[in-house]
């Protein structure tokens, strides 16, 4: 989600060296205070962190509460603070339709990943990652190679445009400037994800997680004040721009719905969320996790809705001069509608809930270098946590230095890598764990036809020789058409030796 916030991020207005010393100094100390905690908590996991399963699943040892708002805010990331309001403002409520799949997703995530990907563990103890459970379900190197592979190219361009996020925030909290604020966020990050792995990061999550739920309601209530309550609100816009308020929004039917689509079912595929199952400590428990993750989502999405909706009224009605960029909408309502502590308090959350990303990113990135890739080509590494601690740090740096790039090409890495981690994951993985007809041939065909699409079609819009209709979106198409592959080759390969699944793999499908 964040590659939509980028471009627009980069020419925003950010709250900076224009504040008032005093309201300056409030958000700042509130900035400083955030970062000390981080690093208590990288400090903990550390001493926590042994091995290459403490770095990679923080040794399965996570409680529910704690992986809810871990997912919530590896789910979420800045998007929900900063480029959403603006989405609202801009589009109406059809930008509503990226998040209200949220429910949905997180039952079906529960249903149909999570369970089999917790019961995978405990019969095959040596599963650390998402390709890990692609190879063992088709017994494929080969699968598993592959999926490595498209998460180690998405997760550069993910994390370049996560790093420059966090650097346009830093900047606003600090006033350091864009370059130094990407190289302090990047620091701060790789402290706490080379010393302390998932843990930390899962940890920094419960307390990032919390802070954005509580800032998003806090902020909620000076919405409802500002605007004259929901209804006060819904009639203002009413009366001047009633296409606002429709199911679409601004938006066509076609990309309202592509945005469930993709946002909906793609998020099975996204490993940086899907990859927190294996973590949690008691399977039983899982029960009650849609639950629970969907009312943390709909807390950390009142800011979402609220500021999206108060800026157009206030706007409309001339009590708010015009914005000259949409994502300004958030920065512009914190400092002109809620006292400065509070706005200090949002900002770090933003800042938190893009680490809390960033730190996934990393992760995932460091297990396809030193474990998926090693595995794919037969040749396991002897020091697993070593090399994880070394590849965290040069994807980091390769991250940052992306981030320093211009914009769009930023933004075009992030928009590829979510329609990357979708085409090629969801097939194998959500399909394949839970259909027996599915083979070898068919994941290895659809993870290839996602990666090569969706390079293709991104690189293809990115340089404006070729773009579908409006509404329709590449990672839409390639999603589909990864589907159908993984269907149609599985159905005509069925039968043979790729449809061969191991009795335990088995034995956890049909529960």
């Amino acid at each position: 989600m964040i590659s939509r916030v980028m471009p627009l991020l980069q020419s925003v207005e950010m709250p900076g060296a224009d504040l008032p010393g005093m309201a300056r100094t409030e958000i700042v100390l509130i900035g400083i205070a955030y970062f000390v905690v981080v690093a208590a908590i990288g400090a903990w996991a550390t001493r926590r962190t042994r091995n290459a399963q403490d770095f990679y699943v923080a040794g399965h040892g996570i409680g529910l509460f704690a992986l809810t708002l871990a997912a919530m805010s590896a789910t979420l990331s800045g998007f929900a603070f900063i480029g959403g309001p603006g989405l609202v403002f801009s589009v109406g409520l059809g930008a509503m339709l990226i998040i209200l799949p949220a429910s949905i997703t997180n039952a079906l995530g529960a249903w149909v990943l999570a369970k089999r990907l917790r019961l995978l563990r405990e019969v095959r103890e040596e599963v650390m990652t998402i390709p890990d459970a692609i190879g063992m379900r088709f017994r494929s190197p080969a699968a598993q190679g592959l999926s490595g592979l498209a998460i180690l190219i998405a997760v550069i361009g993910y994390m370049a445009t996560n790093v420059l996020a966090l650097g346009v925030v830093i900047d606003a909290l600090f006033g350091i400037g864009l370059g130094w604020g990407v190289w302090l966020g990047t620091a701060v990050v790789v402290g706490y994800s080379v010393a302390g792995g998932i843990l930390a990061g899962i940890y920094a999550d419960v307390f990032q997680g919390t802070l954005m739920a509580v800032a998003s309601v806090l902020v909620f209530l000076f919405v409802l004040d500002a605007g004259g309550g929901l209804s006060g609100i819904s009639t203002t816009i009413l009366q001047n721009d009633p296409g606002f308020m429709s199911p679409w929004g601004h938006l066509t039917p076609l990309a309202a719905i592509s945005f469930f689509f993709v946002f909906g079912y793609g998020s099975l595929g996204q490993p940086h969320v899907v990859h927190k199952f294996y973590m949690l400590r008691d399977p039983a428990r899982l029960k009650w996790y849609p639950l629970l993750v969907t009312a943390a989502l709909i807390l950390a999405t009142l800011l979402y809705f609220g500021v999206g909706v108060a800026v157009k009224a206030l706007v409309t009605s001339g009590e708010m001069s015009p914005l000259s960029n949409p994502d300004e909408a958030t920065p512009r309502f914190l400092l002109e509608y809620t006292p400065r502590i509070l706005a200090g308090i949002v900002f770090s959350s933003v800042a938190a809930a893009i680490m809390s990303t960033v730190n996934s990113f990393l992760n995932i990135g460091a297990a396809a270098v030193t474990h998926d890739l090693p595995v794919a080509f037969g040749r396991r590494l002897r020091d697993e946590l070593f090399a994880g601690r070394i590849a965290t740090l040069v994807i980091s740096l390769a991250a940052a230095v992306t981030a320093q790039f211009s914009g769009q090409l930023v933004a075009f890495l992030g928009i590829f890598g979510w329609g990357l981690f979708a085409s090629t994951l969801v097939p194998a993985l959500a399909l394949g764990l839970n259909w027996t007809g599915a083979t070898r041939e068919g994941a290895v065909a659809s993870i290839g036809t996602g990666l090569v699409l969706t390079l293709a079609l991104e690189t293809l819009s990115f340089f404006g020789v070729w773009s579908f209709p409006a509404g329709v979106t590449a990672s839409a198409v390639t999603l589909v058409l990864s589907i159908l592959v993984f269907l149609a080759v599985s159905a005509a390969t069925r039968g043979g030796p790729g449809s061969e699944i191991d009795e335990d793999i088995r034995l956890i499908m049909e529960v």
